[in-house]
């Protein structure tokens, strides 16, 4: 069968009984736990993590047991030094190619108008390395628009690019040249005027904490986590692309692709999330057995899961809680597993019908970095 009628028999049947699981998906909520309801620990753990001052407080899988992660568990990366801040001197600076050059203090971004986004933030780098499976959290973010600041400070005509500057910064070298660099990210000017960017000073009704970027973050719903700069310093706006560290050297994905059957070397800079889903946990209530998930990065329209080598079976979505831009926690029952060793895996199918690819698919096995690393996660357990 041709791959494309294959996909299209996929998403038709799969969508055929996606419609049959979606009568009983009002009825089934993955949280909270179920009386009696004990986790079965997956036998494939995370290796030890050889950068805690890097990566911290990682998502354990098998404790996620609410849709929004508290601020104490929620993941925090710092790729140069993690700031401590003083509130009272700190302000953020407007500058470049604008009219109007503004200097913001915390209480002139909080005396703005306030909005709110529930978001999900995935590092592009999760399940790209062995002890890197929990970069992700979901919470309540809240601050001010960034268009706003934008349009008052009017960007003259030639502006086309937004940076946004950290106060991190470390030592850099790059052919032979040393340097100081904050960490900085940008995007184009009409990526950054999105309605959805906000400069965000909380984090689930709380002030941000320091690991996730007090006193002020960039919020990007829909952009993997290294868009969503940290402990913000300065806003630029320039005439030309910004080719720094974290855009043109890292954070950049290498992938072969075949253009007209000759390979291509593709260099893309990590910038929008892509669909993903994963396996959390399996549980037990007695016989009984159920799989819970997170399906996220893309608008979801279902999750289906494969025990072993059988067919694709579709998940319930909770809609009991969800927002626009956050994962959809899932369930699936599973009855009466044999004893020994299975494996789970799980996969997202968008509203557009865009499924979350399998290991093998050209856009994971011929991509040689491990940024934007959304293949079908499959986890391993043991039943008695």
């Amino acid at each position: 069968m041709p791959d494309l009628q294959r996909r299209e028999f996929i998403v038709q049947g799969s969508a055929a009984l996606a419609a049959i699981a979606g009568l009983y998906a009002s009825e089934v909520n993955a949280f909270p736990t179920q009386t009696g309801e004990k986790v079965i620990p997956w036998l494939d753990q995370p290796t030890e993590n050889p950068n805690p001052a890097v990566i911290q407080t990682q998502l354990v899988w098998e404790d996620l047991d609410t849709f929004i992660t508290p601020n104490d568990k929620f993941f925090s990366i710092a790729h140069f030094n993690r700031p401590t801040i003083d509130e009272k001197s700190w302000s953020l600076d407007i500058g470049g190619l604008i009219k109007k050059p503004l200097k913001l203090t915390l209480a002139d971004i909080k005396a703005r108008s306030r909005q709110e986004v529930v978001f999900t933030v995935e590092c592009s780098g999760n399940h790209g390395f062995p002890f890197f499976t929990g970069g992700i959290g979901n919470a309540r973010w809240a601050g001010t628009p960034l268009a706003p600041i934008l349009q008052e400070a009017g960007v003259l005509d030639n502006g086309i690019e937004v940076v946004v500057f950290g106060t991190d910064r470390g030592d850099v070298e790059i052919r032979d040249i040393k340097m100081q660099q904050n960490f900085a990210r940008s995007m184009s000017l009409a990526d950054a005027m999105s309605p959805d960017n906000l400069l965000c000073y909380e984090m689930n009704g709380a002030s941000l904490p320091t690991p996730n970027g007090f006193p002020l973050r960039l919020i990007a719903p829909g952009w993997y986590g290294i868009a969503n700069v940290k402990w913000l310093k300065e806003i630029e706006v320039r005439d030309s692309r910004f080719m720094s560290l974290l855009m043109a050297r890292d954070y950049v994905t290498i992938r072969e692709e075949e253009h007209d059957g000759e390979t291509v070397w593709a260099e893309t800079s990590v910038g929008r999330a892509l669909i993903k889903s994963a396996p959390a946990k399996v549980t037990r209530t007695g016989s009984g057995y159920r799989i819970i998930g997170a399906a996220w990065g893309a608008p979801i329209d279902r999750v289906e899961v494969q025990i072993d080598q059988t067919p694709w079976k579709p998940a319930i979505i909770d809609h009991s809680e969800e927002a626009d831009h956050a994962w959809k926690i899932w369930s699936s029952d599973w009855e009466n597993p044999s004893p020994g060793e299975h494996t789970v895996t799980s996969r997202a199918i968008s509203t557009t019908g865009q499924i979350q690819p399998a290991m093998d698919d050209p856009m994971i096995a011929k991509k040689h970095t491990y940024w934007e690393s959304n293949g079908q996660v499959t986890r391993r357990i043991r039943i008695s």
